[in-house]
Order: structure tokens, then sequence, then C-alpha cells
């Protein structure tokens, strides 16, 4: 047996969507015509900072998520299947699973037990939730993981600079500038949770292995490596 494998898994604009909810918050507090802040897919920037109309909506919005009764377990899926498809390769290829959330408290249960709530209910079994904060590179050191998937950029700079885990970039964009210039800093990117897992999956050529693995992230991050197989 070799080392295991540690994945960590971001909620919020990675696998479940906050973004649409928050738009719909904004337009019911302010009407459809009314200019939306662009969504946090974390609750990095809840605090609204700033003035004018867009900053005041945005507390709003925050305000009203906080007064919501387990708000989180009300989130869709963004990629419909996606944490169930998750559950199912992390038990064929014993991948060990975290899910990382920096996600506020609302009314009613914990954070972490409305995450666990959640992600049961789409599909995965028993997850192991870590509500962190600071650094998500130092939050993979200290874990020991081996690749953390995240929507921010910012978060998998982290984990480049303060780790010595695999970033991967979900980034629904296409080759946006913000894509190529991940991958020059040594970040995967992927334009699915779909995409990522079908990569990820293609690098475990038997239960428990790893084989592979190493060279397809390699290529997964310079395409340009990329040699016949």
């Amino acid at each position: 047996m070799g080392e295991a494998f540690r994945i960590g898994f971001d909620l919020d604009g990675v696998l479940a969507d906050l973004g649409s909810a928050m738009s719909a918050i904004g337009r019911r507090l302010a009407g459809p015509a009314a200019a939306l802040p662009a969504a946090a897919s974390e609750a990095v920037g809840e605090a609204g900072d700033g003035a004018g109309a867009e900053a005041a909506l945005t507390r709003e919005i925050w305000r009203d998520i906080r007064d919501t009764e387990n708000f989180w377990e009300t989130l869709a899926e963004i990629e419909p299947g996606s944490v169930m498809r998750l559950a199912a390769l992390a038990e064929e290829h014993l991948w060990e699973t975290l899910f990382l959330t920096q996600r506020p408290p609302t009314r009613g249960d914990t954070t972490q037990r409305q995450c666990q709530r959640w992600l049961t209910r789409h599909g995965f079994a028993c997850p192991s939730v870590c509500v962190v904060s600071g650094s998500r590179g130092r939050v993979a050191d200290v874990l020991g993981l081996t690749l953390v998937v995240d929507d921010r950029p910012e978060n998998c700079v982290d984990v480049v600079n303060d780790s010595k885990a695999t970033a991967v970039l979900i980034w629904r964009g296409g080759q946006h500038p913000v894509a190529r210039g991940a991958r020059r800093l040594g970040i995967a990117v992927a334009d699915s949770v779909g995409d990522c897992l079908d990569r990820l999956a293609a690098g475990f050529i038997s239960p428990g292995s790893r084989d592979g693995l190493a060279a397809r992230l390699k290529r997964w991050i310079d395409p340009s490596t990329d040699q016949p197989e």
C-alpha cells in the first residue's frame, strides 16, 4: 500500500451553487432591475467592503444568508450528480476526501453540520468537512493534502506557495487570461468538476494505485509536454 491520496474539495463555486442563490436573494431584496454584485464563490468579501449601492446590497445579501435557518442546506449542485460521482470514485480508488469551506455561520445548525447533511443528501456518505480560514495552502499543508480543488485563483496560488499539494482550479470561463496565468504558476485547470474527475480517475490504473498520476498532472498543468501514451 502506498501513501494515501488525500484530496481537498472546496464547496461553493465548485460543488454548491452559491452564486445563483445570492443572485436570487439580491433580486428579492432590490428588485429584478437592480445591479447585482458579482457573486462571491465563498464567504470572502461577505462584508461588502467599499461604498455604493453594490457594496450595500452585498452586505444585505450576507445578512439575509446569516438570518436564514440552515441556509447552507438549501443550495443546488452546480453540476447535478457531481457529488455522487466523486463519492463513487473516492470509494473505488481509495481517495481520502475532505471538504473545505470558509462559510460563515447562519441561524440553525452549525456550518459543519449543515454541510455534512448537504453532502450526504447529494450522495456522499460520512463526509469530512473542515470549516477553515486563512491561507488555503497552510490548511493543505497541515492536513497533508495531496491535491486541492478550488474555484478561487488566489486560493490555488496559496496552495502552490504554502504546501506541497497540487492545486486544481475549476474555471468555467474558457481560455481566459486567468486560466493561462494559473497554468504558468503550476496550477492545473479544469473547466468543470466532471473534467477534473475524469482526469483524476484516468491517473489511477487500479484501486489504491497512483501509477501514472504524477505524469498526467504534469501534462495537465502544461499541455505542451503532452506525449502520446
